[in-house]
Order: structure tokens, then C-alpha cells, then sequence
């Protein structure tokens, strides 16, 4: 039974008062097909592929255990294909979700850490080959890119801060 059939249909809101979620980035891709391709092979779930008019399509895919979607397309953004970077994916184990995204066709990098031990600069400066000393939280790192450019960054974490 859904959530929805428990309590009569009225369904529960998406977020509680004062809260705000991150639910959906919209990546700029140039073609649809092919990051689908991609992400799906990934292993990541596709939750809509909607061809709603000429020049519009709304594909959305969910990383595994993420609270938040990615969304592609046409017409959904007006950002050049590639464009984003610093998109980061939580991991518990950093070797293990470098070996699942390899065996799913995406290029990724060896473990790193920064420098610094905090976080990771933009683009490559500072990185350190090797995960963190002891892989450490919040302190290993691994990046790969999607067909157009996108790049994503794993970060290995497993146990969180007080309060996270």
C-alpha cells in the first residue's frame, strides 16, 4: 500500500515547514540520448523520460540511495553543454564506487586527496595521489565526467559530523 492509500490520499508534503531540500540539478547536456545512456548505465534509476513538445524532453535518473535527481534534456537548460563542475556524490567506500562506475563505462580517476586535508580545489590543483591518510572523512576523493564534460566528484565519508 502506498503512502498515499495510508492516509486517505492526501499524500505527505515533500518537505516540513522551514525546510529546503535540494530535489533536482539540471545538467546541460548536448545530446539527450547519450547521457542517458550513460547515466542508466551507471546504474542509475531513470525516473521520466518525457518528450512533452518538439524541442522539450525531461529525462530524469536518481544516483543509487540519492535523496536528489539529476534532470536533462532539451530545453530545460540554457547552460553550455559540460558546464558544470563540482557535482559531488557521497560514498562509503571510495574504492568500491570507483569499481561500480568503471564497470559502467565512465572514466574515473584514482583516488585522491587535497593538499590541504580540508577539501578539494577547483580543477586539479592541490591533489595529492592517494586517498586520504587512513581515508580519512570528507578527506578522499575520485572525479570522473560525463560524455559532455560534466564533472562529478566521490567523496568518501563514513561517519558523518555531529550534526549532518
Amino acid at each position: 500500500m502506498s503512502s498515499q492509500e495510508e492516509d486517505g490520499g492526501a499524500g505527505t508534503p515533500p518537505v516540513e515547514a522551514g525546510e529546503m531540500k535540494l530535489e533536482v540539478v539540471v545538467l546541460p547536456v548536448s545530446d539527450v540520448d547519450r547521457a542517458k545512456d550513460f547515466y542508466e548505465g551507471l546504474g542509475w534509476r531513470l525516473d521520466a523520460d518525457l518528450a512533452v513538445e518538439e524541442g522539450y524532453r525531461v529525462v530524469q535518473v536518481t544516483p543509487p540511495g540519492s535523496a536528489c535527481s539529476i534532470i536533462f534534456g532539451e530545453g530545460v537548460s540554457a547552460a553550455p553543454p559540460g558546464s558544470l563542475a563540482g557535482l559531488q556524490l557521497s560514498v562509503y567506500d571510495i574504492d568500491e564506487a570507483r569499481a561500480t562506475l568503471l564497470a559502467g563505462g565512465a572514466e574515473v580517476s584514482e583516488p585522491f586527496h587535497d593538499a590541504t586535508g580540508i577539501f578539494h580545489h577547483a580543477g586539479e590543483a592541490g591533489r595529492v595521489d592517494g586517498p586520504a591518510p587512513e581515508h580519512a572523512d570528507y578527506g578522499s576523493f575520485a572525479a570522473f565526467s560525463d560524455p559532455d564534460g560534466n564533472g562529478w566528484l566521490l567523496q568518501e565519508i563514513k561517519t558523518r559530523l555531529p550534526g549532518r
